[in-house]
């Protein structure tokens, strides 16, 4: 199939898929998933917040037949809303940059929040909270796959994770500059001129040290309560 076709088989799929980003199907996005399937590379039964709906959507565009949602990749479940214990959050901000559509506000060190409206369910901010603060709420009742999702969600999911990727981007851009001088400027230094090495008690990272002393903070109100 010429490339042009492979792009625009691609672009089909991706429009059919729920547009969670919850990498659960084995790829980075949605996007990486769509173009796998097109690719022959990847089955259309691996995206569980799809589910049989998703399924049937993809055999239809890819003319594949539909096989059962993949056991390896998840189960077809009702929606779920992240929600965070505030009591217990220490502001580490390790599921903002975890989270693919900017659905948590907070800031370091200050408590964070899920903002409804913008969460996709994805449960990636799950495994990266270092003190177990955030929990997924069921709420579509016994509705699941597309039965508990909309095509206006799976729109507002991909702008707020397009609009993050592209401010992701632009970061990396502006910092790529700097980070090319300071490698320049560290091959130019010459063994008499290059700085010593630190010595092996160095201080250790504040950011580390800091979300450690939250870290044995929050265990030590656990165990009193």
């Amino acid at each position: 199939m010429p490339a042009s076709a492979l792009q625009g088989l691609a672009a089909r799929i991706d429009a059919a898929l729920p547009q969670t980003q919850c990498t659960r199907c084995g790829y980075p996005d949605c996007a990486a998933y769509a173009q796998a399937i097109a690719d022959g590379a990847a089955a259309i039964n691996q995206c569980p917040p799809g589910g049989a709906e998703g399924i049937a959507r993809l055999s239809a565009i890819t003319g594949q037949p539909a096989l059962p949602l993949s056991a390896e990749h998840g189960m077809e479940a009702p929606r779920t809303l992240a929600l965070i214990d505030e009591a217990w959050c220490i502001g580490c901000t390790l599921c903002i940059k975890a989270c693919p559509t900017d659905a948590i506000f907070g800031a370091n060190k200050r408590m964070h929040t899920v903002i409804a409206p913008h969460c996709t369910g994805c449960e990636l901010c799950i495994p990266v909270c270092p003190v177990d603060c955030i929990s997924l709420n069921p709420v579509s009742g016994d509705a699941t796959g597309w039965s508990a999702w909309s095509e206006e969600q799976a729109r507002h999911a991909l702008q707020r994770y397009t609009r993050r990727q592209g401010r992701l981007n632009a970061s990396d851009r502006a910092t790529a500059p700097k980070a090319a001088m300071a490698a320049g400027l560290g091959a130019a230094l010459t063994p008499t001129t290059a700085p010593p090495p630190l010595p092996t008690d160095a201080p250790v990272d504040a950011k580390k040290a800091a979300i450690a002393a939250a870290l044995a903070r929050a265990r030590a109100q656990r165990t009193k309560s």
